[in-house]
């Protein structure tokens, strides 16, 4: 292990001299954080309505006021009869159609029970439709709620305002660091192989530990810097700052830098070309997003998905992640998370260590 402060001097020697490498390293942060968390995100606006009003009294134009008068919806038509109106769907002019039945004033007045209104949604988008459809009954729902004071009351806690982005930023930062120090290590020791100058280490009485140690260590580093520059751009850009310790996320990012960097050596011991390892760290990086809760809860999958997910770093290191930015969870509540991760690096690592052969 001497000799391990020279194995890391040439690494960050060989990593500044790259031409690529170093562009890599900070682009692909500044992109991720900046333009991911606009596109990435499940808030539906400027959804196309187009209402009939088939009671055309004060109650129903003030409903369809209030829709217009939504940041949500766009309200393109207002139809006077049923016939025909669908023609606006199948066209793509409207994405939902909301039909306000005759007598729906006058049941409103009365305090009888609520008037029923019906949506048609164009449900080509899924998504969309059943968001679209979910934003529009809340309206009318409200529209026709009691007025003796008593109301449903909703909290929502550790996101009051519902911001998609401050559940998407730490699955952000999770894919940031898979990219980042998974990948590029993958690609490390394969490409050395391809051009020849693992040969000059193979010849030295360098020790495998020393050797994996000196590769592994430099990814650590870039990985702590990449979740520092996430964090801050979450914060100044999008105003999300993490609710919890800022100790424990570097904590946590360490942890899973040292699990993916360690797969990623892994990967790159075992393959002999550079796209032998590009196909092979891609297929199971696919995994880890596909399947590791970041842009679908690990819930709503099949029994089998949700037991594979346990075995997927992502998973822990996204529910992690989360909790410290929106809950301020402390290490007592991230205990099975923090204990997993570390298990997976010590195991991987040593898989690293014991992978590398110095002689074919």
């Amino acid at each position: 292990m001497s000799v391990l402060p020279y194995l890391l001097e040439k690494e960050f020697k060989q990593f500044m001299r790259n031409a690529i490498l170093p562009r890599i390293a900070l682009v692909v942060p500044l992109m991720v954080m900046l333009v991911a968390p606009l596109v990435t995100t499940m808030d539906v606006r400027d959804v196309r309505v187009a209402v009939v009003d088939h009671d055309r009294t004060v109650a129903s134009r003030r409903m369809a006021d209030k829709v217009a008068a939504s940041p949500y919806f766009t309200l393109v038509a207002r139809p006077t009869a049923y016939a025909g109106v669908l023609r606006l769907i199948e066209d793509g002019r409207a994405d939902i159609v909301l039909t306000i039945p005759a007598g729906y004033g006058r049941d409103l007045g009365s305090g009888r029970a609520a008037p029923r209104v019906q949506i048609t949604a164009n449900a080509v988008n899924a998504a969309k439709a059943q968001i679209g459809a979910s934003y529009l009954s809340q309206l009318t729902a409200a529209q026709s709620a009691p007025t003796d004071g008593r109301r449903l009351a909703v909290q929502y806690r550790y996101n009051p305002t519902l911001d998609y982005r401050a559940y998407m930023i730490p699955a952000l930062m999770t894919l940031l660091l898979l990219i980042l120090c998974g990948v590029l290590p993958a690609l490390n020791i394969v490409s050395e192989k391809e051009i020849g100058t693992i040969e000059q280490i193979n010849v030295t009485p360098v020790g495998r530990l020393a050797f994996t140690m000196g590769k592994l260590i430099p990814f650590w580093a870039i990985g702590l810097v990449a979740v520092g520059v996430g964090i801050a751009v979450g914060g100044l850009v999008y105003g999300v700052w993490p609710a919890g310790s800022l100790w424990l996320i570097l904590l946590a990012s360490l942890l899973f830098t040292s699990v993916v960097s360690g797969f990623g050596l892994v990967v790159s011991n075992y393959s002999t070309t550079l796209r032998q390892a590009l196909f092979v760290i891609y297929f199971f990086v696919m995994i880890f997003i596909l399947m590791g809760g970041l842009f679908t809860p690990v819930a709503s999958m099949p029994r089998w998905a949700q037991a594979v997910t346990y075995a997927l770093p992502t998973r822990y290191y996204g529910e992690a992640m989360r909790a410290l930015y929106l809950k301020g969870s402390t290490l007592a509540d991230l205990l099975p998370q923090f204990g997993a991760l570390a298990l997976m690096a010590a195991g991987l690592g040593a898989w690293a260590v014991g992978s590398y052969r110095k002689t074919e």
